[in-house]
């Protein structure tokens, strides 16, 4: 079991940046294995989102909830599906 990066980038539906950000993230930090969180928004207005999980196993499981437990929720009402690229990845390096 390694630390996964999950790294999802997305756009918002126009208007809706306003309530996007809060729901999501006291909704991550309850989640199992879940350690951190960073979210930028790029130049271009795409938005880049990079949690931190303590395995694959517990970031895939979170994907699997999210739509269930928050999915009309006006943060994730937010998002264009369409726009939507997850990826993870192992961490092979942290330093703070």
């Amino acid at each position: 079991m390694s630390e996964t990066l999950e790294i999802v980038t997305f756009r918002l539906k126009p208007g809706t940046e306003a309530g996007f950000v809060g729901v999501m993230t006291d909704w991550l930090a309850r989640q199992p294995g879940f350690l951190s969180r960073q979210l930028g928004r790029c130049e271009d207005g795409s938005w880049v989102d990079v949690v931190r999980w303590q395995s694959l196993e517990q970031a895939q499981a979170a994907a699997d909830r999210i739509m269930a437990e928050i999915g009309a929720s006006e943060a994730v009402q937010a998002i264009d599906p369409a726009s939507v690229d997850m990826r993870h990845a192992a961490v092979a390096l942290s330093k703070i």
